[in-house]
C-alpha cells in the first residue's frame, strides 16, 4: 500500500511541477536516500570499486555513488512524466545515434533483440521507440505489490510499450520476434536459475543467457542499445552494430560465444557512465536467491 501511494504521489507531483524543479526535488531526496540507506550505499560503492578499479580513487568512487542515487531519482521523475512525452519532447530532448543499425537489423524480418542494461533510462528509451512507431516489447520483472505492478504496466502502455512479465514470457517473446517486432532485454543482471557464469569486469558473474538463447533459436539480431542521460538532462539513444547469430551444432557453445560477444559492449557502456548504472545490491555476491525466478531463461 505505502509504495503504491508513494508512486502515485510522485507521479502527481511530477506532472504538475516544472521538469527542472522536479529534478531538483528528486536530487534532494536522493541525497537523503544516500545517507539513510546504508546497505544500498555500500553495495553501490563496492560495485563501483570493481567497475572503476585502477581508474578512480576512493573520493571519486563515493562521488560517483552519490551520482547513481541522484540519476536514479531523475529516472523516476522521467518515468512518472510519461504521459507528457510526445513528438515535440523527443525532438527537443532525445538525440538518436545509429538508427540505421536498427533499420538494418529489422530488414532481416526476424525481429530484433534490443539489448540494454540497468543503465541510463532504459524505460524511457523503450517508451521513445514506441512513440516513434516501432512495435516495442520488453521482458520485465513482476512487482510483488499488485497495484505497483499495474502502475508500471500502465505507464509503459502510454507509449505503445508492451510489458511481457516473467513466467509466461517464453511464448510471448518468440511470438514478438516472429512478427518482426522489437524485444527489449536487460543483459547485466541474472534473475533466473539458468544463467551463464562468465567474466564481468574481471570477476566471475552469473549473467542472463536469454538474449543469446532467443537470438540463436529465432535468428533475430542482437542490437546493443543505450539511453544515456547527458549533463544537460537531454538523452542520447544509441544503437550499436547488430550482432547476428551464426549457424551452430553445439547450442551451449554458441550461447557462450554470443554472450561473450556482447558483454564487452555492456562493460564499455557502464565504464563510460558509471554514475548511471543502477544496481543497488552487491553485484558479485555468490548467491542472490531472493531475486531468482525458476520459471524463465531470461
Amino acid at each position: 500500500m505505502i509504495f503504491n501511494m508513494l508512486y502515485s504521489f510522485g507521479r502527481f507531483m511530477a506532472l504538475r511541477l516544472p521538469l527542472k524543479f522536479s529534478y531538483a526535488v528528486a536530487r534532494r531526496l536522493a541525497d537523503l536516500h544516500y545517507v539513510l540507506y546504508v546497505r544500498e550505499r555500500r553495495a553501490v560503492i563496492e560495485n563501483l570499486r570493481t567497475v572503476l578499479r585502477g581508474r578512480a580513487g576512493d573520493g571519486q568512487i563515493r562521488r560517483t555513488a552519490r551520482d547513481v542515487f541522484r540519476n536514479f531519482a531523475k529516472y523516476l521523475v522521467d518515468f512518472f512524466r510519461f504521459s507528457l512525452i510526445d513528438e515535440e519532447y523527443i525532438k527537443k530532448f532525445v538525440k538518436l545515434s545509429g538508427r540505421e543499425n536498427l533499420e538494418e537489423a529489422l530488414k532481416a524480418g526476424k525481429g530484433v533483440i534490443i539489448l540494454s542494461a540497468h543503465l541510463g533510462n532504459w524505460e524511457l528509451g523503450g517508451y521513445v521507440l514506441g512513440k516513434l512507431g516501432y512495435s516495442m516489447n520488453a521482458v520485465v520483472l513482476t512487482h510483488s505489490n499488485r497495484n505497483v505492478n499495474r502502475f508500471f504496466i500502465d505507464q509503459r502502455f502510454l507509449g505503445n510499450f508492451k510489458s511481457i512479465e516473467m513466467g509466461a514470457s517464453l511464448r510471448a517473446c518468440y511470438r514478438v520476434l516472429k512478427g518482426n517486432e522489437l524485444l527489449a532485454l536487460l543483459g547485466d543482471r541474472n534473475f533466473s536459475n539458468t544463467g551463464f557464469m562468465t567474466g564481468f569486469f574481471g570477476k566471475d558473474a552469473l549473467m542472463p543467457k536469454g538474449p543469446a538463447v532467443f537470438a540463436l533459436r529465432t535468428g533475430a539480431a542482437i542490437l546493443p542499445t543505450y539511453m544515456i542521460r547527458e549533463k544537460d538532462d537531454t538523452f542520447t539513444l544509441s544503437f550499436e552494430k547488430p550482432i547476428y547469430p551464426r549457424a551452430y551444432t553445439d547450442e551451449s557453445a554458441a550461447i557462450e560465444d554470443l554472450i561473450n560477444g556482447y558483454l564487452p559492449s555492456i562493460e564499455s557502456a557502464i565504464k563510460t557512465y558509471p554514475g548511471q548504472w543502477f544496481v543497488f545490491r552487491y553485484f558479485w555476491e555468490a548467491k542472490d536467491e531472493k531475486n531468482r525466478r525458476p520459471d524463465t531463461v531470461v
